[in-house]
């Protein structure tokens, strides 16, 4: 039996989600800044400007728009590209909001399309900083509102 706090799985969020699309249309609105523009953020959000330099140490950057006109940053280096099967990188988010507009500050975020015949499975795990920081980032919605991006996505895709 392990130690309270010493459970890495503790300090993680994983959500699955599964499209009725291909894995190719997927994986391309994850990954075109012209669909991510689309759909990135709950309910309500927009997004004014987005930059993916999708290699491994490229770059990528969103600029998320509440509905109350606050402005979110969102941006993290990717370390980690298999098309179309998974994408990985580190969350460089500004540290004043623990969300970080859907990438939480410091945190390992691992994107998996599984292919289901003709239809996706797409998980995203998340891998905090520590507890403390899972908690924050929950508290200020990040599980609600990463359900709500990934009903935008499907959406989108349709």
């Amino acid at each position: 039996m392990s130690a309270k706090g010493s459970d890495p799985s503790a300090s993680e969020v994983v959500i699955t989600r599964t499209f009725d699309a291909p894995r190719a249309l997927v994986w391309q609105a994850w990954t075109d800044p012209k669909h991510i523009m689309q759909w990135w953020g709950p309910k309500g959000f927009s997004n004014s400007a987005c930059e993916s330099d999708l290699r491994v140490g490229g770059a990528f950057r969103l600029n998320m728009c509440a509905p109350d006109g606050n402005s979110y940053p969102c941006q993290g280096v990717f370390h980690e590209i298999v098309e179309p099967e998974r994408i990985v990188f580190d969350s460089t988010a500004d540290e004043g909001h623990p969300c970080g507009a859907g990438l939480p500050p410091r945190a390992r975020v691992t994107i998996t399309f599984t292919e289901l015949g003709d239809r996706t499975a797409l998980t995203l795990h998340t891998r905090f900083e520590n507890v403390a920081r899972k908690e924050a980032a929950n508290e200020a919605g990040y599980s609600v509102s990463w359900g709500q991006a990934l009903e935008r996505l499907a959406d989108h895709i349709h």
